[in-house]
């Protein structure tokens, strides 16, 4: 297939301040008919980056909870073609996938694919651990599918873009078969503080599925069902379960064969190890605080305020 043909395909891509990662991923996607980023008033030089790829620039103002950017930007944004990729400022659609796409969106009978992605750490692919294979719903007919809102709007500091949350579909889907890269620029300190963000939002999830507050308006939870459907079956008893942080590693690295990843696989499954008891930490401060996980929006007690003052 000629690389001079454009593909029928709008592409959007969430950014904020992803210089270090922006040309590549624009560079990957050359080969879409359109192209948005959809920025939050970067700082770096990202917008500059996107009009070099002609990319169509859009800025997005969060209003700090609902819709976040991808279900904003799916709403309102005016695609001329009826397929939309969605890519991640860090990940990269070799030519062998747009190969692919080409002819999948020629079904009139599916509505949708699935993505496997290729997580690279440390100049490493993560192949085990459980990191490979590693689904996602990001081609679809843009009118059809929308992402699920696992009501954590009240947290702040969760970043203004959907990470987790799942895309719903109406009809049909299914799988491509080549990979698409997940390959950051940026170091471990940018890992950390986005990891930072993410434990925030995650620990309003466990929350939520412990309270059973986490059916409404998501793809829900059966065993029997999808792979994601069968995911967050197992996450909801995943979160009842005693010493995570140390089971984590263990899964990780061991029963899913983290080891044979070498180092980088080892950094990996500590860090997730320690993603995890972050996440408790804060599920533990949403519980003591009822629910609301900036305390400095909890009134004080008097005993509190003793406290406070003693210090």
């Amino acid at each position: 297939m000629s690389l001079d043909l454009k593909i029928p395909v709008s592409v959007l891509i969430p950014a904020k301040n992803e210089e270090a990662n922006l040309a590549a991923c624009l560079e990957s996607v050359k080969r879409a008919d359109e192209v948005f980023v959809v920025d939050s008033q970067s700082s770096d030089r990202s917008v500059e980056i996107a009009k070099v790829y002609d990319a169509n620039v859009v800025q997005f103002q969060f209003n700090g909870r609902w819709p976040k950017k991808k279900n904003w930007s799916l709403e309102n944004l005016s695609f001329r073609n009826e397929w939309v990729l969605i890519v991640d400022c860090d990940e990269r659609i070799p030519p062998e996938l747009w190969d692919e796409i080409a002819l999948a969106i020629q079904n009139p009978d599916l509505n949708g694919y699935y993505l496997n992605r290729k997580v690279f750490f440390l100049g490493k692919w993560i192949r085990f651990g459980g990191k490979y294979p590693d689904w996602n719903l990001r081609l679809f007919r843009h009118k059809k599918g929308r992402y699920e809102n696992l009501n954590t709007e009240e947290i702040r500091n969760t970043g203004d873009n959907e990470v987790h949350e799942h895309v719903i579909l109406e009809g049909a889907v299914d799988y491509l078969k080549n990979d698409m890269l997940h390959i950051d620029f940026r170091d471990i300190y940018h890992w950390l503080e986005r990891h930072n963000r993410y434990s925030n939002w995650e620990a309003r999830v466990y929350l939520n599925l412990l309270s059973g507050k986490d059916d409404v308006g998501t793809i829900g939870a059966n065993l029997f069902g999808d792979a994601v459907q069968r995911k967050r079956f197992l996450k909801k008893l995943w979160v009842r379960l005693p010493f995570k942080p140390t089971l984590r590693f263990i899964l990780f690295y061991f029963l899913r064969l983290g080891f044979l990843d070498g180092k980088a696989g080892y950094i990996y499954g500590r860090l997730l190890s320690q993603y995890e008891y972050q996440i408790g930490v804060k599920l533990y401060e949403l519980r003591q605080f009822g629910g609301q996980l900036n305390v400095s929006d909890v009134p004080i007690t008097p005993s509190q305020s003793v406290v406070s003052q003693n210090h």
